[in-house]
């Protein structure tokens, strides 16, 4: 089992708002890509993060978007679609998701819509 199992959002969150933040984007809008992805609204995520819920649980707690699979690409010199271990594969997910955002994306394209 990945180390990254058992380390909290709540942990990771700020590192995500900061990659993004510095690149013009905000908060609203990471929150809004991890509820496409996850199904968690904002009170929802708020939860998780307030109860440091961890990554295994967080995602065992998700409904996945049907088109989360169409998220493909590479994080950290690995392919997304590649992944082997599903818990991990939705991690990449969110990783690969945060990145684009970051990267300036527009919503639509990252929403996959």
């Amino acid at each position: 089992m990945s180390r990254i199992f058992t380390v909290s959002v709540a942990s990771v969150y700020p590192h995500y708002l900061t990659k993004v933040e510095k690149k013009g984007r905000t908060r609203a809008e990471l929150d809004r890509v991890i509820e496409w992805l996850t199904g968690f609204d904002e009170a929802a995520l708020g939860r998780h993060l307030a109860a440091g819920t961890t990554f295994e649980d967080f995602f065992a707690a998700a409904a996945l978007h049907p088109n989360a699979a169409t998220i493909t690409g590479t994080v950290c010199g690995v392919r997304v679609q590649d992944v082997e271990d599903p818990l991990m594969r939705q991690i990449r997910y969110l990783d690969k998701l945060v990145d684009e955002l970051a990267r300036g994306k527009s919503m639509e394209s990252i929403l996959r819509a």
